[in-house]
């Protein structure tokens, strides 16, 4: 991930802290997870911000991986509302199934980039989650509050 995909996911991450300023998490993916932002930590939006624009994608994408570190992150949320919101293709190319993995959480949403949104239309769907396209991080506040609404 780079360019205007990295930034969609910077502003991605400001944008919930914006929501629930104390009760977010913030993972990366590739083959493997990154934790720049747990449950417990009371770290604020901006160094988190910072850790996602010095990213650069690599290698394999362990989706179910990341969905399964996003429901242990959620497993330690207070919130009564337990949703993981997620920017992705959805191509898994290593781990588990996907899918199995994402009809176990509380509720999903997908935000795929628009120039390349067909497969993760298709895994939404397929896993009930609900779904928007994103042209960039300008893109990313109304497609949030639409997918939580």
């Amino acid at each position: 991930m780079s360019g205007q995909r990295l930034a969609t996911a910077a502003v991605a991450a400001a944008a919930c802290s914006h929501r629930v300023p104390t009760d977010w998490s913030a993972l990366v993916f590739a083959d493997r997870i990154l934790v720049l932002k747990s449950q417990q930590d009371a770290k604020a939006a901006p160094p988190v911000v910072d850790s996602l624009l010095r990213l650069r994608g690599q290698g394999t994408t362990d989706l179910a991986g990341a969905l399964t570190a996003a429901a242990d992150q959620l497993d330690r949320s207070r919130a009564k509302r337990r949703v993981v919101i997620l920017l992705s293709d959805c191509r898994a190319t290593t781990g588990a199934d996907p899918v199995a993995v994402a009809r176990r959480l509380d509720e999903l949403a997908v935000l795929a980039p628009a120039d390349d949104a067909d497969d993760a239309e298709e895994f939404a769907a397929e896993v009930g989650a609900r779904f928007a396209v994103i042209d960039g991080p300008a893109a990313i506040p109304a497609a949030v509050t639409r997918v939580m609404a």
